[in-house]
């Protein structure tokens, strides 16, 4: 029979912060500069992404969800820490501890599943090139996206039932910036074991499934720029996927630390420096990472610029009718638009003329 709350906590006190006066104004500048940077860097993503033809393909279907939620992470936690730092009001209700907690694990679990796609994404894209449009269309990258939010808010609405029906009768200070799992859960005076070992399993499931997607994904994608003849061509194709192998070994590392793992484990130290890299840093490390040194996006937002200055160069909207299509020649694989209005091309430079 399912436990009820019965809760005397009706509000909890994130001690995660420093009450030192100085080291706080430093936390504080410190963050909000990170966290300005983080929303200046990804809302530019999403603007170039949305506003240029040049981009309006797959991969940059799946970076512009990235950048979303790399927005919504920092988000859901920063605020109240600047506000903790700047005023000292360390105190959170108890709804709105329940609200902070599922928001993360929502964006934490949909990310890890957009990460998996984007690694598929890239298999399809090296290992398939003559079939990546007719595999990896727009209407399966709406269902993949779909899905990956569909699993993330019901992932996060299993995990927050099961923490938030337990009673919470003696301490109320979490030791932690912000609310999360582990440092919660140590806070109940109910039994946790039994669901513990449930969150531990649908983490491990999920997390698994969606660790063993991206791994069979790049090995496919190794031993296809292995058999490059070309050097040229290997190093091209692979530079494709480093960006995403570096944000998924940054993330699928910090979260695994973070959540597969008993509560008995946790330390408040250790913890809270893992939380700040794939809570804080990662978010801002993305847009640089991914898209920011990308040739690409770099010429769409020159072109944004240029629009905004009024120098006659706007960025081109794709039509409804656009359709892409795939051309040989020169050894080359292009992706071309049909449009009459603009003849965008994504150059996947790869050589086919040297694959095995």
């Amino acid at each position: 029979m399912q436990r009820v709350n019965t809760s005397t906590v009706s509000e909890f006190i994130l001690v995660g912060l420093s009450d030192a006066p100085e080291v706080r104004f430093l936390l504080f500048v410190l963050l909000l500069g990170i966290y300005l940077a983080t929303m200046a860097g990804n809302i530019t993503v999403l603007i170039a992404i949305r506003t240029d033809a040049h981009l309006h393909n797959p991969m940059y279907f799946f970076l512009g969800n990235l950048s979303l939620l790399d927005i919504i992470c920092p988000t859901i936690t920063v605020p109240k820490m600047l506000q903790a730092l700047l005023l000292g009001n360390k105190v959170i209700s108890f709804t709105g501890c329940m609200l902070q907690l599922f928001l993360l694990i929502d964006v934490v679990g949909t990310e890890i599943f957009l990460l998996a796609v984007m690694a598929y994404d890239r298999y399809v894209a090296i290992c398939h090139p003559l079939r990546y449009m007719s595999i990896v269309s727009m209407k399966l990258c709406a269902h993949l996206t779909i899905g990956t939010w569909v699993i993330g808010f019901f992932n996060s609405l299993l995990h927050t039932s099961l923490i938030f029906t337990l009673s919470f009768c003696d301490s109320n200070k979490v030791d932690q910036y912000y609310c999360d799992i582990p440092p919660v859960l140590a806070l109940s005076c109910s039994p946790t074991a039994s669901r513990e070992l449930v969150t531990l399993t649908v983490a491990g499931i999920l997390g698994s499934s969606a660790f063993a997607v991206t791994l069979i994904s790049y090995i496919h994608i190794l031993f296809a720029v292995l058999c490059m003849n070309s050097a040229e061509s290997s190093h091209k194709a692979f530079s494709t996927c480093s960006a995403h192998l570096t944000v998924v070994s940054l993330f699928y590392g910090t979260t695994i630390c973070t959540y597969v793992r008993p509560s008995s484990t946790y330390s408040p130290h250790q913890d809270r420096i893992v939380s700040m890299l794939y809570g804080i840093l990662t978010p801002l490390l993305n847009p640089i990472i991914y898209c920011l040194r990308n040739k690409e996006v770099q010429g769409a937002l020159g072109r944004v610029v240029s629009q905004v200055k009024g120098r006659g160069v706007h960025p081109q909207k794709a039509s409804s009718g656009t359709t892409w299509v795939a051309i040989k020649g020169g050894g080359n694989l292009r992706w071309s638009s049909s449009s009459t209005e603009h003849r965008a091309s994504l150059d996947l430079n790869l050589d086919l003329r040297h694959r095995c």
